[in-house]
């Protein structure tokens, strides 16, 4: 586990009851945030759900991610970090958790989507050994009624039942 996580951090399964804060940090993240209903659907579904707290403040939220359990796979579906902590290793912190649940889930990959223009997040998940696997095109909306691609990003995992 992250020494960020374990030392600094501390990470919960997200409850009703914290999203206040997620939302007060989706606004302030994205100029797109997903909504209220978004985060009460995808908890009512029992996705994999986790917020983050500040260590030194446990009653303050500083990051979220939200996953979604398929046929051999884990497609992470939002990963945000407030802005205010951005850089600081929060966002690598939930990501090693968020593989140490994909090896308890024995899936033998992971997902996701990130916008083309999202730059720092895309080197962070080539990194961490994620391949460019594809786009969908017009998939996050944009500024003046447009769309932005998104860039499909795919992590195999040793271990899990291929």
């Amino acid at each position: 586990m992250n020494a960020v996580l374990r030392r600094w951090n501390r990470l919960q399964p997200m409850t009703r009851a914290h999203l206040d804060a997620v939302m007060a940090i989706e606004v302030e993240a994205y100029p797109f945030p997903w909504t209220r209903g978004n985060f009460i659907d995808s908890l009512a579904s029992g996705y994999p759900a986790r917020v983050l707290f500040d260590g030194g403040r446990r009653d303050r939220i500083i990051g979220y991610f939200v996953a979604m359990e398929g046929v051999d796979e884990l497609h992470l579906l939002n990963l945000t970090v407030a802005p205010s902590e951005q850089g600081l290793g929060h966002g690598r912190a939930m990501l090693d958790a968020l593989l140490s649940m994909c090896r308890d889930l024995h899936s033998p990959q992971l997902w996701l989507e990130v916008r083309v223009s999202n730059v720092r997040p895309r080197e962070i998940y080539r990194r961490y050994g994620f391949r460019e696997v594809g786009v969908r095109r017009a998939y996050y909306p944009a500024a003046e009624g447009l769309r932005e691609d998104a860039c499909v990003m795919s992590l195999d995992l040793p271990g899990g039942h291929q």
